[in-house]
């Protein structure tokens, strides 16, 4: 609490007074206080600036011009008006009673549009506005307007990035405290809002609300546009903004815009380098709460996405629809140079690298070159003769992690890759593609010398020793 002496011309106070948080000291004077002359008085808040100063008024007072004395608690007030505040405040109303009433808990301040009481009259000013509609507070930098001063210094946070409340146990900053108190529960894992249907507990009440219409399958928000429906207020005006293309919430240093806020704290993540998200089991962070979920199932072994024609299981949504083409033949990315299409993006980026002749990866011991850096990766294990994938079966180890992918379907007998056609089943999809050859009538080989076709290199290889004389066994 800072001290503030202040000299003015009053009479003597031994106690030091104190108005909204500050502690002042007035210094003994023999004058009574000029009414023309107001006192200034700087509270001890960091949000006020100096120049805000809050004037306040000389009120008058008792006939003998001493300070006021609230003898039930041998309180010393300086104005009368500040002890009148004082003795409506509700814990001194509570123990002690109005002075001059002697009934507790008066609350003489009503509001004239309903049953409720205040007992100061700013109070009762702020709860007007609930009905008039009043937004005497506006902010100077973006110019919203609000109803209340304490929601104003709250936004005003937005701008000044201030923090002033922090959590203590992992430093990590909150603009509002209700905020720090809901965060705090993750350390502690405090759930005190627990589900009657299922027993399932949350942190915040908000959360359970959410919740809780899960079972109802209440969707009390619809859109005026589309009519899609919603559970909660907030998913429908996040919704709209698909119509509108409005996207409200901009980064500050990208300015990249985006239609909803947590999109953007996700996007913050990308300058930061934040990776609240850790897992419990080796350590590694994310920045985002799902890409903690994918990683997860890589120590679960859980694959909760199941491929309806064959019953594969993945554990990534974007996994299976990569995996559902292989049976629809869809190819949706094609080649502008070559009008070839491929069934996914990452496959047609490696082609179009066959029309440049780019390899820019190349092997320090052999100078070869390669299109793509994990081509490199692979080769240089012919040097040193790594083989990192072991089969957890029969132990045979290889350099490659799809050459184990293939081996593991001689124990598994698997065969993912199915013929259109015929309906007959590969191991490996070099066979289903060699397969196909017999009904589209493919020959890709050609002999150099006769021009003869064949459907296999292997073919090829035989027929050119018919050409060589060399003996084919």
């Amino acid at each position: 609490m800072s001290e503030l002496n202040v000299k003015e011309e009053i009479g003597a106070i031994e106690e030091p007074m104190k108005i909204q948080g500050v502690e002042i000291k007035l210094e003994e004077k023999n004058e009574f206080y000029k009414e023309e002359e107001p006192i200034a008085f700087i509270l001890e808040n960091d949000l006020v600036k100096q120049e805000e100063l809050v004037l306040i008024e000389p009120q008058k007072l008792h006939a003998e011009n001493k300070p006021c004395h609230f003898n039930k608690c041998n309180k010393k007030i300086g104005h009368n008006s500040h002890l009148i505040k004082h003795q409506r405040t509700p814990s001194v109303e509570k123990q002690y009673g109005c002075k001059n009433t002697n009934k507790a808990g008066e609350n003489s301040y009503q509001c004239s549009k309903g049953d409720k009481n205040f007992s100061q009259n700013d109070m009762l000013i702020e709860h007007q506005r609930i009905h008039t509609g009043e937004k005497a507070y506006q902010c100077t930098q973006c110019y919203k307007a609000f109803s209340r001063r304490g929601n104003i210094i709250k936004h005003k946070r937005t701008h000044t990035g201030e923090k002033p409340y922090t959590c203590n146990q992992c430093d990590k900053g909150f603009s509002q405290k209700s905020n720090l108190t809901k965060h705090e529960r993750t350390h502690a894992g405090d759930k005190p809002y627990q589900c009657s249907q299922c027993n399932e507990a949350f942190s915040q009440n908000i959360h359970i609300l959410r919740h809780q219409k899960t079972h109802t399958g209440e969707k009390p928000y619809q859109c005026n546009q589309c009519e899609k429906s919603f559970s909660h207020r907030g998913d429908v005006i996040e919704h709209q903004r698909t119509h509108t293309g409005e996207k409200p919430y901009q980064c500050t240093q990208c300015y990249k815009a985006f239609s909803h806020r947590g999109n953007l704290i996700k996007h913050k993540r990308t300058h930061t380098g934040e990776k609240p998200y850790q897992c419990n089991q080796c350590g590694m962070g994310f920045s985002q709460k799902g890409n903690l979920t994918k990683h997860e199932r890589t120590h679960t072994g859980e694959k909760p996405y199941q491929c309806n024609q064959c019953g594969k299981g993945f554990s990534q949504k974007c996994s299976l629809t990569t995996h559902e083409r292989t049976h629809t033949r869809e190819k949706t990315y094609q080649c502008s140079q070559c009008d070839k299409a491929f069934s996914h993006i990452c496959d047609l980026k490696e082609h179009q690298k066959t029309h440049t002749g780019e390899k820019p990866y190349q092997c320090s011991q052999c100078d070869k070159a390669f299109l793509h850096k994990c081509d490199l990766i692979e080769h240089q294990r012919t040097h040193t003769g790594e083989k990192p994938y072991q089969c957890s079966q029969c132990y045979k180890a290889f350099s490659q992690k799809g050459n184990l992918i293939q081996h593991n379907r001689t124990h598994t007998g698997e065969k993912p890759y199915k013929c259109s056609q015929c309906y007959k089943a590969f191991s490996h999809k070099g066979n289903l593609i060699k397969h196909n050859r017999t009904h589209t009538g493919e020959k890709p080989y050609q002999c150099t010398q006769c021009d003869k076709d064949f459907w296999f290199s292997s073919n090829l290889i035989s027929h050119h020793k018919t050409h060589t004389g060399e003996k084919l066994y």
